[in-house]
């Protein structure tokens, strides 16, 4: 099995790329809902939770507050306290799936990061993509998502390291410019490559 890592900035289309590769056999894994199932999931990380950011950070019935703790972590500035807590415990999560997927007979596993290059080890997966877009395209297809105003976004872009500068440190660098069919092909070419490679390993 290829293990891939994909990342990219917000609105930069990494997870219509991952949407592709889905319907081409592969197994995505996010970033953003392993965190929530570890943070459900895994008793120390819930109770170091609670003891952080308080009884509210749960539900009664046991569900995650996801609106606590996401006033708590971002109109506060407590994410790093939230990271601290969840993102240790991400790899040997994410491990699991792996072994998961491959017992399933998946020939590519895809793990969709935002911090994947904050988080990466050498060696840790096959082959790193790179989603990137001129921030004006990235604004508006937020926008179009979720109706935030243009300057929030931006906000939310600064908060974001500067991607641009990260690809000399990836494998594959897809520019997100242009029509959905246009992202279509560069993600399919790509992902014979990977296939290919899942053949000769």
């Amino acid at each position: 099995m290829v293990t891939v890592g994909i990342t990219g900035g917000i609105g930069s289309g990494k997870s219509t790329v991952c949407e592709i590769w889905q319907s081409l056999g592969a197994y995505i894994l996010n970033a953003d809902e392993l965190a929530k199932q570890v943070m459900v999931e895994h008793p120390e990380v819930k109770s170091e939770l609670i003891n952080t950011f308080g009884e509210d950070a749960f539900k009664s019935d046991g569900s995650l507050n996801r609106q606590h703790l996401a006033t708590e972590a971002f109109e506060k500035g407590r994410v790093q306290e939230l990271n601290a807590i969840v993102h240790p415990r991400l790899p040997s999560a994410a491990a699991d799936r792996m072994e998961e997927a491959e017992a399933s007979g998946y020939e590519v596993f895809v793990y969709e990061a935002a911090l994947l290059l904050e988080n990466l080890e050498p060696g840790d997966l096959d082959f790193v993509v790179l989603v990137l877009a001129d921030e004006q395209k990235r604004v508006e297809r937020v926008q179009g998502r979720d109706n935030s105003s243009a300057d929030k976004i931006r906000q939310r872009i600064q908060k974001q390291r500067d991607f641009e500068k990260a690809a000399d440190r990836v494998d594959y660098v897809i520019r997100n410019n242009g029509s959905l069919e246009e992202l279509e092909k560069k993600a399919e070419v790509i992902y014979q490559n990977f296939l290919t490679q899942q053949k000769q390993k």
